[in-house]
């Protein structure tokens, strides 16, 4: 009861002033959002739950996917990054709170301070609290920044998922991209050998001169190069795509086509205010900057003076078996430490976290714009390259009818092999376009998807 006689003034006093808080409460900075994408088109809704990726109707994406957030090892040693944040919060917090001790100590000599006539036992336990009052709120501060980070690290964790499911279906459609190809070059290569076999037999006759051979020849080893660069081409990106879901380098069976993705839904870019609810670099960039500012009030509370109560209760005796049947010794405490002159240290901290903030407000809405740009930059590219596909599908159809008048014309003596060859190579690279669009559309979708926040659970 005589404790609780000290205590309780003083826990009065930190209930006057627990409501003090050094600095300003953080507020988002008003930003001039525009009120629609320029080249979204119809229905603005959007569904913040969509596993976008199911928009595909691809089984076996769907399972890279899952294997890439349950296995790659960017993903985990960043979860783990975010649990030791959340750690580190739990032990901020801690620091708002009395702190409890003990301590024992048990010793014989003539010395206890001072000399004694002959030696002495000496036992004691003790127990002892200490408790910053935190006046000022530098301590909820500091608390604040320490939640402050670790949302972000939560959100940067989010934004690592998102470009990892971005990053396993780009190179899931580059690899059906380069297999595509690959056929593409063996059977120019397979049409190209059959001619080159025709005409030498031609030139062996004395029908064609030689310039016709070396040319077919010539086009026959284009064709033939190309087989083992596009094979390279897929290997490599099917090995990355087994990094990325956390297996050794191993070969897929992909039955899909690039041509069975040609009908996607389009997804509603929503209104651009969304953005900066549900991008997670944008929150986390947000984050950033609440912690910033939670750090200029821990700079204003550090030049205020910082009040601390100290309390022991133990026991203390010469002789170990009457310890606990003496009259307990305690005692309690209070301190004051704060600044008197130092040289302009602490304002100047001040001033620095200021002026850390005002970065950190230009960082935010720098990512802001970033995020706008993508979504525009993306909306852009599916447009035009919708655009740019319908002039190579109607290029690859010309090409391939040329090819095949060329080649008539050719037997009947009336274009040259030159000709021929053009129409062939025409059709070739038309072909070797069109499918490389294919890829740039889906790739598109993704940048899209990814610029929007994701839309998945």
């Amino acid at each position: 009861m005589k404790i609780l006689k000290y205590i309780l003034p003083i826990i009065g006093i930190t209930l006057l002033f627990g409501s003090c808080r050094m600095g300003k409460n953080y507020t988002r900075p008003e930003l001039d959002t525009p009120e629609s994408f320029i080249y979204a088109n119809g229905d603005t809704s959007y569904n913040a739950t969509l596993r976008w990726w199911d928009l595909f109707n691809d089984p076996v994406l769907d399972t890279l996917i899952h294997k890439a957030l349950n296995n790659n090892k960017d993903l985990l040693a960043t979860a783990q990054n975010v649990e030791a944040a959340r750690l580190q919060l739990a032990i901020q917090k801690a620091d708002l709170l009395p702190q409890f001790n003990y301590s024992g100590t048990a010793g014989r000599g003539n010395f206890q301070g001072f000399s004694l006539p002959e030696p002495t036992n000496a036992f004691n336990i003790v127990g002892q609290a200490s408790w910053e009052i935190d006046f000022w709120g530098k301590l909820r501060r500091m608390n604040e920044t320490a939640r402050a980070q670790y949302l972000a690290s939560e959100y940067g964790l989010n934004a690592l998922r998102l470009s990892l499911i971005t990053t396993v279906a780009t190179t899931y459609f580059q690899v059906l991209e380069f297999r595509a190809k690959t056929v593409i070059a063996e059977q120019t290569y397979a049409i190209r050998d059959s001619s080159y076999l025709i005409l030498q037999q031609r030139f062996n006759a004395g029908i064609i001169p030689a310039i016709d051979v070396n040319h077919s020849r010539i086009q026959k080893a284009v064709a033939a190069t190309a087989i083992p660069q596009y094979k390279r081409l897929a290997a490599q990106s099917e090995n990355l795509l087994n990094v990325l879901i956390g297996e050794n380098p191993q070969l897929h069976t992909f039955e899909a086509q690039l041509d069975d993705f040609i009908d996607i839904p389009d997804v509603p870019a929503g209104i651009p205010s969304d953005i900066l609810n549900r991008r997670p670099d944008i929150l986390m960039a947000e984050q950033q900057l609440v912690a910033q500012n939670a750090l200029v009030g821990v700079a204003q509370a550090a030049r205020l003076p910082s009040i601390s109560l100290t309390g022991m209760f133990g026991l203390a005796s010469d002789d170990l078996s009457t310890l606990t049947s003496g009259d307990p010794a305690w005692n309690i405490s209070g301190s004051l430490l704060g600044p008197i002159f130092n040289w302009g240290k602490n304002t100047n901290r001040v001033k620095a976290e200021r002026a850390r903030t005002e970065a950190a407000v230009y960082q935010y809405e720098n990512a802001v714009l970033n995020a706008f740009r993508e979504v525009e930059d993306a909306l852009l590219t599916i447009k035009t390259l919708k655009e740019e596909e319908l002039a190579i599908q109607e290029h690859v159809e010309a090409a391939t009818e040329a090819a095949s008048l060329s080649a008539d014309r050719y037997d009947k003596g009336i274009a040259s092999y030159i000709e021929f060859l053009e129409s062939q190579r025409q059709a070739f690279d038309a072909q070797m376009l069109l499918t490389g669009n294919k890829q740039d559309i889906l790739e598109a979708y993704i940048r899209l998807y990814q610029a929007l926040g994701g839309g998945w659970q």
